[in-house]
């Protein structure tokens, strides 16, 4: 391997969003790396995973399959 070129690889501790810590190797530049989200609390592991329809947006998609069905029809009733 060429030598300069590679980043650093040391041991570093991880802090989990429940406040338990490991050690592991990593290139991370710090010697801590603190998790905002993680696998005890994100909500696709957990279960808790909702659908949030934000600004309307699941609604226009509907409304525009809704119209393409719609012309589909249409093209399919002259023909």
């Amino acid at each position: 391997m060429k030598k300069g070129i590679h980043p650093a690889y040391k041991t570093i501790d991880i802090v989990m969003t429940d406040g338990s810590t490991y050690k592991t190797r990593s290139c991370y530049k710090g010697d801590r790396m603190v998790l905002e989200i993680d696998s005890k609390s994100h909500p696709f592991y957990t279960g808790k995973q909702m659908l949030i329809d934000t600004a309307g947006r699941v609604d226009r998609f509907n409304k525009r399959m809704e119209k393409t069905k719609a012309v589909r029809d249409a093209k399919s009733q002259v023909k």
